[in-house]
């Protein structure tokens, strides 16, 4: 089972583009599974809400938990979504890629942003963890991402970010991926520079699916926004009810969506 979900999602990059939603816990796995969707991720920092804390505060064992739980609850690959793999030094993020494969992740990514000291790691070490990740997610069959954190970091450097990416393509990733870039002409060359796919996190303000489509993307993902969204509309219908007696004019879930949940 595992080895046809990772073949299917390697397949899945090979030519056009897919959208795959980021769900956050079963429930939410589930019912994106309902819409169509041909692969799912993880958002860290969705998880990280459901367990009332901040993203970059979970540990490697309670990510391991949670990617066993929603790779068991859809026949979807799950890619995930794995911080820095939770180490410093290539041994270290190999044996969480490990954990992850076990698990039943069909991919991962490796980021190059250090929440213990809140800097964007060095590019020459980051090259180096994204190729001990990628031996060893390429010995289970995993797809491996590696991101560029730049934008999401205050460094809005676009050369650099592109620099990144090749150096951690060519250590073996097989997936890159810039989370903030949101402007056709520097999606556009992100993907001309590099010779492999390139994801692109839909952010308000980014170009249509079909569009990016058309810039050469091969895959989309939602990060922490569904679960945002999510929590949001909860909350709205709650201070509605408080402030003025009811529930407002959200929506509910269908009988057939409620099913999809169980």
């Amino acid at each position: 089972m595992a080895d046809d979900r990772r073949e299917r999602f390697r397949r899945l990059h090979e030519d056009g583009i897919f959208v795959m939603p980021n769900a956050w816990d079963r429930g939410s796995a589930r019912l994106l599974a309902a819409t169509g969707c041909t692969a799912l991720a993880t958002t860290s920092a969705g998880f990280a809400w459901t367990l009332g804390v901040e993203d970059h505060q979970v540990t490697r064992d309670l990510v391991v938990e949670h990617v066993t739980a929603l790779a068991s609850a859809t026949d979807l690959p799950l890619s995930v979504d794995s911080e820095r793999l939770f180490g410093s030094t290539g041994d270290e993020v190999a044996a969480t890629v490990g954990l992850l494969a076990e698990a039943g992740a069909a991919g991962c990514s490796i980021e190059d942003f250090d929440p213990a000291r809140g800097v964007i790691d060095d590019a020459a070490h980051s090259a180096e963890l994204v190729a001990a990740a990628a031996e060893a997610a390429h010995r289970a069959g995993m797809v491996l991402t590696a991101r560029a954190e730049n934008l999401l970091h205050g460094r809005d450097d676009l050369d650099d970010t592109i620099e990144r990416l090749r150096a951690y393509r060519a250590a073996g990733a097989d997936v890159v991926f810039a989370p903030g870039v949101r402007v056709a002409a520097a999606i556009r060359s992100v993907v001309e520079a590099v010779d492999c796919p390139v994801s692109v996190l839909m952010l308000p303000g980014a170009p249509p699916v079909t569009e990016l489509g058309a810039l050469g993307v091969r895959r989309v993902s939602t990060g922490s926004i569904l679960a945002s969204r999510a929590y949001a509309a909860g909350l709205a219908a709650a201070r509605s009810l408080l402030d003025h007696g009811g529930y407002g004019d959200g929506e509910l879930l269908s009988p057939a969506e409620r099913a999809a949940l169980s």
